[in-house]
């Protein structure tokens, strides 16, 4: 039985606050998986977790789009690759039950924007307002930032003058007693992005991959995660090397690309391996005693 969850990786502000967050997070998905509970349902009850905090930037309180706007992605997959995704959906608590119900209840893959809001509503999910006074306090700050000309980092988006504070993707990885793999992943985007923007986060291959091989979950910025596929490509690379060799890899041809990132993988023989080139990443897993090992 294995575990490692990530809360996203970037320039982090509230870095210690968050730290009990990611903790709880890993703890919940241990016990599950000590309970003898699957995998998918491991990752499944991390990803609720931290998206009911606030403090992360996925669900409840995460950034918004420059109309201020919340628009939530998510993904869920497993080593029979069976997948489930939402994108840009709005006005739901846990984007990544409705990704789970689209995965066993549908015959697609990702459902988007209204779409994937009414197919919420069909599954019975209410309507929640996840925006909250912190971001939209937040979001009007950035914007004064942008009109009076401060901005100085539009490395990411220049076309609309991009203010990037972090990556706040969520994530996790697990393997069960009986050896299945999972992955799930889910964000609010980055803040300030232009309506209907989507980022790798809900895309099968770029933010999300299970196979046989391993489980990953990414974070960062998107637009260069999906040009590498790049958590099909960690899995991929598990065939021939650890995980944390794939993982190097990754995030070397990643900065090769001027792009940053932050990566949790979990192979088949439950070996681990997580990395970043940002700043800072928030990471916990489960080692080989039981004990949950953090960043501090």
């Amino acid at each position: 039985m294995k575990l490692i969850v990530h809360g996203g990786a970037g320039n982090i502000t509230d870095f210690a606050i968050r730290v009990p967050g990611l903790v709880k997070a890993c703890k919940i998905g241990y016990e599950i998986l000590k309970s003898g509970g699957k995998a998918i349902d491991v990752v499944q009850a991390v990803v609720v977790e931290f998206e009911n905090n606030p403090y992360f930037n996925a669900g409840t309180g995460c950034v918004l789009n420059i109309e201020g706007e919340a628009e939530l992605d998510a993904s869920i997959m497993t080593d029979d690759m069976k997948a489930g995704a939402v994108a840009g959906i709005k006005r739901v608590k846990n984007p990544i039950l409705v990704a789970r119900k689209v995965m066993e209840e549908t015959d697609h893959i990702l459902l988007v924007g209204e779409g994937a809001e009414r197919f919420a509503r069909i599954m019975g999910f209410p309507k929640y307002n996840p925006v909250t006074a912190k971001s939209k306090e937040r979001l009007e700050k950035d914007i004064k930032k942008l009109k009076m000309g401060k901005n100085t980092t539009e490395r990411y988006f220049p076309k609309i003058k991009k203010l990037i504070d972090e990556y706040g993707t969520v994530g996790a990885c697990a393997m069960d007693k009986f050896g299945n793999l999972a992955a799930a992943t889910s964000t609010g985007g980055v803040i300030m992005d232009l309506p209907g923007r989507v980022g790798d986060t809900p895309i099968i291959g770029a933010g999300t991959y299970a196979c046989k091989t391993g489980a990953v979950s990414c974070t960062g910025w998107g637009e260069c995660l999906i040009k590498l596929g790049t958590a099909k490509f960690v899995c991929d690379s598990m065939k021939t090397m650890s995980p944390q060799a794939a993982v190097n890899k990754a995030i070397k041809l990643i900065g090769g690309m001027k792009g940053d990132a932050g990566i949790i993988a979990l192979d088949k023989k439950g070996k681990i391996g997580f990395g970043f080139n940002t700043p800072k990443m928030l990471w916990a897993y489960v080692d080989e005693n039981g004990k949950i090992q953090h960043c501090k």
